[in-house]
């Protein structure tokens, strides 16, 4: 029979449902808070998920935008609550609930919500796009994404002002998480049509940079301007040059004054490092959801490692990484060694400069967190044999590393 989750702060709650669907004939594995949920949710895929919305830790509707942010919605969930309202079951069910019980349950209402819910069809293999929704404890993505957000709302139009190797798409995606449908301009040459339009009516065109479109892409994009609100569709558009480089090669005036009248500055990679161990690790989880790579986990150290490297290619080059060092590992976790094979330059070289404009303060913990964090690559996560290399004791080698904010594990201890 099915895999069944339950999720409930209250205990007589848990073995009430789990007695009832026990006796069905289904494996029912219970949470009792939203801690519990996730660790059992990516461990194994539950055919079926019924999630309490009023919990002690983390809500269940927070939970379920964080398991649909993350790749992670791929089974029914049925949300549960002894007060809950309209205004709440239809967020719910927005978001991707399948079914909302009252409390208290009555059992024919409980064995039909499960009965459907069974017979929908599987999702696994066919997670949601990633967007900025996935990292919501990196502040600089999550101010990225309140901003796009709230343009949307007044524009149809956003250019964003990014280079090469970007987090352009990713934002881009973050616009209409729920969007039907997305259409890249930049890989269409021929002249476009309204079927084209309408076959993602209400979602996003996507346009990686402006100056690599030729003519008749520049006039499929001023023919897609013209159609936005009737196809109820978003055009968000991405490149480094100012307008007058646009005009310089020919572009026609009104369209690049319509393209930059709302623009916005998306972070690198490289302003947002501090977040690529958690950015990567969202990465993995997302696309071992979607069954693209086998279940893996990163190290503490390659998180560390990967979190040096200055990924010229942005957001694209990362994803990539993370599938090659999932999907090229022999073991369930990733290590340093992996991340040396994908990514073999001398990573730390690259980062060596410390910039003589900060105050003293600021320059010697920048350094220091990259000293650290060379020795951190190189022995593999051996705090011992860090510490050694170091010169310090290892309970004040774990301190500074956790006053500079460099992560770390305690394993690997063998000197």
């Amino acid at each position: 029979m099915a895999k069944i989750l339950i999720v409930d702060d209250e205990a007589g709650i848990r073995e009430l449902l789990s007695e009832i669907l026990g006796d069905e004939g289904h494996d029912v594995a219970l949470a009792e808070n939203a801690a519990e949920a996730r660790a059992w949710r990516n461990a194994r895929r539950p055919d079926l998920v019924l999630l309490d919305i009023w919990m002690p830790d983390t809500d269940g509707i927070t939970l379920l935008k964080e398991w649909s942010a993350n790749g992670q919605l791929t089974m029914p969930v049925v949300m549960m609550s002894g007060h809950g309202t309209i205004d709440t079951a239809v967020e719910a069910t927005r978001i991707g609930a399948i079914d909302y019980l009252e409390k208290p349950i009555a059992l024919q209402k409980l064995l039909a919500a499960v009965k459907r819910s069974l017979q929908k069809p599987s999702t696994v293999g066919r997670s949601a796009q990633l967007t900025l929704a996935a990292f919501p404890r990196s502040a600089p993505l999550s101010d990225l994404r309140r901003r796009l957000q709230q343009i949307a709302q007044k524009s149809r139009i956003v250019l964003l002002r990014a280079g090469p190797g970007s987090l352009a798409e990713l934002a881009a995606r973050s616009i209409k998480p729920d969007a039907p449908g997305w259409l890249d301009l930049g890989s269409v040459s021929q002249p476009l049509d309204i079927k084209q339009l309408q076959t993602v009516q209400g979602g996003v065109v996507f346009v990686a940079e402006l100056q690599r479109l030729g003519r008749t892409q520049q006039k499929n994009l001023a023919f897609t301007i013209e159609r936005l609100e009737r196809f109820h569709l978003h055009l968000v558009a991405v490149t480094e040059h100012a307008a007058d480089a646009l005009l310089d090669e020919g572009w026609d005036e009104s369209l690049v004054h319509r393209l930059y009248e709302v623009n916005l500055a998306p972070p690198t990679l490289e302003e947002v490092k501090d977040d690529l161990p958690e950015m990567a690790a969202q990465v993995l989880l997302h696309l071992v959801e979607a069954g693209e790579v086998p279940r893996r986990r990163l190290s503490t150290a390659a998180l560390n490692l990967l979190r040096t490297h200055p990924w010229p290619g942005g957001f694209g080059e990362l994803r990539s990484a993370v599938r090659s060092l999932a999907l090229g590992t022999l073991d369930e976790e990733i290590g340093v060694d992996d991340v040396r094979r994908v990514l073999p330059q001398p990573v730390q070289e690259s980062h060596c400069a410390v910039s003589f404009d900060q105050p003293l303060r600021d320059a010697r913990e920048a350094f220091e967190r990259l000293y650290f964090e060379h020795h951190i690559g190189i022995e593999g996560n051996n705090m011992t044999r860090i510490a050694e290399k170091c010169g310090l004791e290892r309970t004040h080698l774990y301190r500074k590393l956790k006053q500079l904010g460099v992560q770390v594990g305690r394993r690997n201890e063998e000197s």
